[in-house]
This record gives C-alpha cells, structure tokens and sequence, in this order.
C-alpha cells in the first residue's frame, strides 16, 4: 500500500466493487448496508438530497472520530 493511499485509507471508507469501482466515504457505507440485508434503505439514501446528508455526516463522523468514539464504543 502506497502512503497516498494509506492516508486517504485513514481519513474515510473505500470500498472496490467487483467491476472496478471505487467507493468511498458516505457512499461506501450506503453500498455496504445494499450488500447486508439493508438494500431498500440504502437504495432509499441514494436518491438526492438524501445522498449528500449521508456525506454530510459521513464527514462530521468521520472528523470527529474520538469524540463520537467517547460516547458510541464506552465499556461497560
């Protein structure tokens, strides 16, 4: 893995499909839930405006990791 790539890996979800695309972010987590028993809802999401909300916090998400970590993945 070259460290473009490792850095762009760090930052956001990728996700390759079979024909070569790549995904990322907000999308690669809508192509996830299609692929795990999720499709009517992340077909759903797709659609604009829905798409650039998921981005949208995708983004805030994933810029803010630790402080969403302190509060989603606390032991108990």
């Amino acid at each position: 893995m070259s460290d473009e790539l490792s850095v762009a890996c760090a930052r956001a979800l990728h996700v390759v499909t079979n024909d070569g695309r790549t995904l990322r972010a907000g999308r690669a987590s809508l192509y996830i839930l299609q692929h795990t028993g999720w499709g009517w809802f992340a077909r759903l999401l797709s659609w604009p405006p829905f798409v650039w909300f998921v981005e949208l916090g995708y983004f805030i998400v994933a810029r803010n990791r630790r402080f969403f970590g302190k509060f989603l993945f606390r032991k108990e």
